[in-house]
């Protein structure tokens, strides 16, 4: 086929067929790109406050928390998680970011806090991952009488090299976000420092100044006469 020209009744039937095949592939690639059960968030955190979040879990339900300190102080927080009867699953004091993993041993909600008590003055912003569950296959494999074509395989290669992009894009954004308050950080303390070093130079100007018309004044002497 020449550019330019009408494609032939041939190639158009093909190209039918095989987007017939790639639309209903894609759609549930789009449906599936993200985890089940997983919740992102940003928040911030004030100081000598405490953030707890709530979640409904199943017996037996894998489920993982990752989470870090994007800005704020030392970039570090303690981080509580506990399971429907108080006990303690996971606590951490002043971390700046970690992951756990862990399987639900009974029905029930769920809870996992934040703490910035230690803090008196300084406020945190803190992004956590809390997945729930594992990813649901992209193509079931009930009902199916044969094995996964070319195409389908392709998809499912698609789909994990997608949910890697997300990882990694989520990742770089933390580090650009606290790279960047980093930076400001820095900047404001170089400002005061400048100005603190001006403000120095200033007054040690002025006292040379003083000093050095002391050294040429004219210092008047007196002398008393004591008589016999």
């Amino acid at each position: 086929m020449m550019p330019g020209s009408a494609p032939s009744p041939r190639w158009a039937a093909a190209a039918g067929r095989w987007g017939c095949r790639l639309l209903p592939l894609l759609w549930g690639l789009l449906l599936l790109s993200g985890p089940s059960g997983a919740s992102e968030i940003t928040f911030e955190l004030p100081d000598n406050a405490k953030q707890c979040f709530y979640e409904d879990i199943t017996q037996g339900t894998k489920c993982t928390l990752e989470f870090q300190v994007i800005t704020g102080g030392h970039y570090d927080v303690d981080c509580r998680l506990e399971d429907p009867d108080g006990q303690v699953l996971y606590k951490e004091m002043k971390k700046q970011y970690d992951s756990f993993t862990f399987t639900a041993s009974r029905n029930g909600t769920y809870k996992f806090c934040f703490s910035n008590e230690f803090s008196t003055f300084t406020h945190k912003t803190v992004y956590f991952d809390f997945q729930v569950g594992e990813d649901p296959p992209l193509f079931p494999s009930e009902n199916r009488v044969s094995a996964l074509t070319q195409m389908e395989s392709a998809c499912v290669s698609i789909h994990e090299a997608l949910k890697s992009v997300i990882d990694y894009q989520t990742h770089f954004r933390l580090r650009e976000a606290q790279g960047r308050s980093r930076a400001e950080d820095l900047n404001t303390r170089v400002a005061y420092w400048s100005v603190g070093e001006a403000l120095i130079l200033l007054v040690v100007s002025i006292g040379q100044v003083f000093l050095l018309k002391s050294f040429f004044s004219d210092k008047r002497t007196t002398t008393t006469r004591v008589g016999s």
